[in-house]
């Protein structure tokens, strides 16, 4: 069967890199004075290969799914709530609704994998959820690749239809379990070290959680140099569809956000697999979750959103679009230092030297 992941992904394009910067340094102010904002700018054409950026028609896809590790006890709520969540956004009232009306942006849920399909969300279930983490792989190697696949399409799907720039989103009750292990894994580090409380864990919650990770170490022995064997022994759908969709957009040539931990864990994710794909990913903000930052790092991304969000549902990623709708407002409306007739500010390198 072939697989979508494994498309070709082109070269960011350097002269649109540079018209990018040019044309951020003839507008009237101080240079680089936006930050991340102009960088983000810049990637984004790189990516496209075009300077004229136009992020006018964009989507979250909120990849749903449920997770077998939630029978340890990992969780404050139930499976129920996945499908109670999808159903509220797909009435359009959840928080991620609110906050994409408002970003002008369409919200399309995705069931990847959820114990309980919901009428009206578009079905991609690989199967329904995953199994115990703690007592034997998630799920099969050819689940995890067409669950990456469906992210893939996903992305290819949407570009045909004209949307310029996806936000990642995701639902499903013990994700933050499957993540912290998946980023535990991937970058070696300590179980303990990159476990939080998720949507609120007690102490004794808490303990939990690290326990059936490291149980899940104990059982899997996860290969930390193969993605797809960590995928598939700790992971879940929502993560791997994600991850599909950072893929999908440096194959298609579409911006990709990173909404909060479980979106960044699925950045690297997708680094892993394919590591050209890091063209296409954008960080929107840093979760509070504590190896959220790990992870964007280890992704080389920079958020630029310092908000301790942890809401979830791709909410950090749609709070970006209205920055990046100001820094456009700016970069193609601006007037320019040859406008005013006045000399543009100049590059200078700082001293070295006693």
């Amino acid at each position: 069967m072939e697989r979508l992941y494994l498309g070709c992904i082109a070269g960011a394009s350097a002269d649109a890199e540079a018209e990018a910067r040019r044309r951020w340094d003839s507008i009237a102010k101080p240079l680089g004075s936006l930050g991340l904002l102009e960088d983000t700018v810049v990637k984004i054409a790189a990516l496209t290969g075009n300077a004229d950026v136009s992020l006018d028609r964009r989507a979250v896809v909120v990849m749903c799914a449920d997770n077998g590790v939630v029978c340890e006890g990992v969780t404050q709520t139930g499976q129920e709530v996945t499908a109670a969540v999808a159903r509220e956004i797909l009435r359009s009232e959840s928080s991620v609704c609110r906050m994409a009306e408002v970003a002008h942006a369409d919200v399309i849920p995705v069931d990847i994998g959820m114990v309980e399909p919901v009428e009206g969300v578009a079905d991609h279930s690989v199967a329904r959820g995953t199994a115990n983490i703690a007592a034997g792989p998630a799920m099969t190697r050819e689940q995890a690749e067409r669950a990456v696949d469906v992210g893939v399409a996903m992305v290819r799907d949407l570009a045909a239809q004209g949307y310029r720039i996806l936000a990642t989103g995701e639902m499903g009750i013990g994700n933050t379990t499957t993540s912290s292990a998946i980023a535990s894994a991937l970058l070696d580090r300590p179980v303990v070290e990159m476990t939080g409380r998720g949507a609120g864990l007690s102490d004794a919650g808490l303990r939990r959680k690290i326990a059936a990770i490291e149980r899940a170490f104990e059982v899997n022995r996860p290969d930390r140099s193969d993605p797809f064997d960590v995928l598939s022994k700790l992971g879940g759908f929502d993560i791997a569809g994600m991850a599909g969709m950072f893929i999908g957009g440096a194959i298609y040539r579409v911006p990709v956000l990173v909404d909060g931990f479980i979106s960044a864990v699925a950045a690297l994710l997708a680094q892993r697999i394919r590591r050209e794909c890091a063209i296409s990913a954008i960080a929107s903000h840093v979760s509070a979750e504590p190896a959220a930052s790990l992870a964007l790092s280890a992704a080389g991304l920079k958020p630029l959103i310092c908000a301790g969000m942890r809401l979830g549902e791709g909410t950090g990623a749609v709070a970006l679009l209205p920055l990046l709708d100001m820094a456009l407002a700016v970069y193609g409306g601006m007037t320019t230092f040859g406008d005013i007739g006045i000399a543009a500010y100049e590059h200078f390198e700082p001293e070295t030297g006693n």
